[in-house]
């Protein structure tokens, strides 16, 4: 059995929009993600459920995109340079799927100065961490 065969099949498991970014690397528009229930307490990978990102790390950074100043831990997500675009950019993706989640700027709010520009679709709010 090849490697490729023990891969999860993305395409059935997710929805076109959360396929096209999260394996694809595609992005989708700003304003365009519904947002998730007031309930949400935690973000979690749409493709594997590592949980992300906590609300508290969540801030509204107009940009369009649901946005974190960090990650719910160091080990959460991986990052690479992305220069594609004609810009110089960091790429953050689930440590544990290598789903493409978006991208990290420099230019956040305390206490880490970091924004986690992360696709709506790429994630799936939960109530609880556990």
């Amino acid at each position: 059995m090849s490697k490729k065969n023990l891969q999860p099949d993305w395409k059935s498991m997710l929805e076109p929009m959360a396929y096209s970014v999260t394996r694809e690397g595609s992005t989708e528009r700003p304003f365009s993600h519904p947002g998730f229930s007031t309930d949400t307490n935690c973000f979690l990978c749409v493709c594997c459920d590592q949980v992300l990102f906590s609300i508290d790390a969540k801030y509204d950074s107009g940009s369009g995109w649901p946005s974190f100043f960090e990650p719910i831990s160091s080990t959460a997500l991986n990052e690479k340079d992305d220069l594609g675009h004609g810009m110089i950019r960091t790429e953050v993706t689930c440590s544990k799927c290598a789903a493409h989640l978006g991208h990290v700027f420099t230019d956040g709010p305390k206490p880490t100065g970091l924004r986690y520009c992360i696709n709506g679709v790429a994630l799936k709010g939960k109530n609880s961490i556990s």
